[in-house]
């Protein structure tokens, strides 16, 4: 696995100006522990970082691996933007639908998560530009913990790489 193209430590942290730099006009996000916390409240201030890349002509569309239609769709309707549940990221499947909806090649795609293993990953597989955010909110379950020290230690080693 290689090292995402970019980290940042959250969303609202990358400005419209970097997606531009990198010739990136299309953005999927995923959505738990990126823009909702596990405790279900939105990242500070994430509807307006939404409203000023759409307003920078970037098009955005969110791609989770999540089941709750509820959740999702009143987060992607809140921030008038298309979403895909079930996307089984680092598969293709769900990443493909969501470069159909955005009508755009995925060199000019930057797909951004808290996970290495899914987002990262995917984005990889599909020659998508990766960004990786910390974790919003810390993990509740023991499973979950376990598969984030496993990334932080697999992402530790990727970054020494370099």
């Amino acid at each position: 696995m290689r090292k995402p193209d970019a980290q940042f430590d959250k969303v609202t942290d990358i400005s419209p100006q970097f997606f531009k730099d990198n010739n990136l006009t299309g953005v999927i996000l995923d959505v738990d522990n990126t823009l909702i916390g596990l405790d279900g409240k939105n990242l500070e201030n994430v509807f307006e970082w939404i409203k000023s890349l759409q307003e920078s002509n970037i098009k955005l569309c969110i791609a989770s691996n999540s089941k709750n239609r509820e959740k999702i769709s009143k987060f992607a309707n809140e921030a008038n933007m298309p979403f895909f549940l079930l996307s089984c990221k680092p598969l293709k499947r769900g990443l493909k639908k969501a470069l159909k909806e955005l009508n755009m090649a995925p060199e000019n795609v930057a797909e951004i998560g808290d996970q290495l293993f899914t987002d990262v990953w995917g984005a990889k597989r599909m020659k998508m530009f990766s960004i990786l955010t910390k974790p919003f909110t810390p993990e509740k379950h023991a499973i979950s913990k376990f598969k984030r020290k496993i990334e932080q230690r697999r992402l530790d080693k990727i970054n020494k790489q370099v």
